[in-house]
């Protein structure tokens, strides 16, 4: 009788670990260790606006932050667990990718280019909205490309595309440019304000951002017309876990599908930005138009030109 209940006994703790190793198998590691700590980690940007940005009581907010408060929803539901605790880290553009990699990030929520280059080290979402990089200078200057800048200083943000681009240029053809760095947006934008730099190299949505906080300021200051690159941003997400992108992904389809994306852009684009009163009146790009009706996660620009 003793052996008969120790051999049940020992059968139901090897089906007890099947069954443990099934559900890993199933959810992948992230949703994994998610379920096993009680804890998501999201990382967010303090003022990237109006995509992640700290409010009036210093919360993070904005249009990226509200995608990730879905996708924690989603994971909240398929876990089962209500209580599950959301910690938020601060992330800069040097900072954002290297905290994904690592693993210290679960989702990204800020404001990151996908690119083929990137792709190799982390996952992406599907596309969540699409830039193009432009240059801001004085509005006295006639600036439309970077060869009407040469022989000058440049700023841009360091970790992101658009100084690797600026980089890229200055060398192929030759310049001479200059090129300075700012931290984040605002201290490359203040390279500009200062005399510091000639033009500031950003995403146009970032730099219509920027103007609007300037106030009656803002008219000092240009964007270019020419778009000198296209950029496909995404939710940064661990490398080598399909099941938690694809849980990532039919929540972003599931908003595009029912129409709800458009209420969430104009609550961000569209309105004025809570805690902040800015409106950036940005109407959606045609090019973001596609991309809800066909969700893609493609880092090729050429798909959204």
């Amino acid at each position: 009788m003793k052996r008969l209940l120790a051999a049940s006994a020992a059968l139901a703790a090897l089906a007890a670990l099947c069954f443990g190793l099934t559900a890993q198998a199933a959810d992948g590691p992230t949703l994994t260790r998610v379920r096993d700590t009680g804890v998501i980690v999201i990382g967010y940007r303090p003022a990237s606006l109006p995509f992640s940005y700290l409010d009036a009581q210093l919360r993070p907010t904005g249009y990226t932050v509200e995608l990730c408060d879905r996708i924690v929803a989603a994971v909240r539901s398929r876990l089962q667990l209500p209580d599950l605790e959301v910690r938020r880290v601060e992330v800069a553009s040097a900072t954002r990718m290297p905290l994904v990699i690592n693993g210290t990030l679960d989702l990204e929520c800020g404001i990151t280019t996908h690119t083929a280059e990137r792709a190799r080290n982390q996952a992406f979402s599907l596309t969540i909205f699409i830039a193009e990089t432009r240059l801001m200078t004085r509005a006295s200057d006639r600036v439309q490309g970077l060869a009407d800048l040469r022989g000058m200083a440049v700023a841009s943000t360091i970790g992101t595309t658009s100084i690797q681009h600026l980089a890229k240029v200055n060398e192929q053809q030759d310049l001479g440019i200059r090129i300075l760095g700012g931290l984040d947006d605002p201290e490359g934008f203040q390279l500009l304000r200062s005399g510091r730099a000639s033009a500031f190299l950003m995403d146009d949505v970032l730099l219509r951002a920027l103007l609007a906080q300037q106030g009656p300021g803002a008219d000092d200051y240009r964007i270019s017309d020419q778009a000198l690159t296209v950029e496909p941003y995404a939710i940064g997400l661990r490398k080598g876990d399909p099941q938690f992108k694809a849980l990532v992904d039919e929540v972003l389809a599931g908003l595009y599908r029912s129409g709800e994306i458009h209420a969430i852009y104009r609550r961000w684009f569209e309105s004025p930005l809570p805690s902040q009163g800015l409106n950036l009146k940005l109407p959606m790009s045609a090019a973001f138009r596609r991309v809800i009706a066909n969700p893609t996660d493609s880092p090729d620009p050429e798909r959204y030109r």
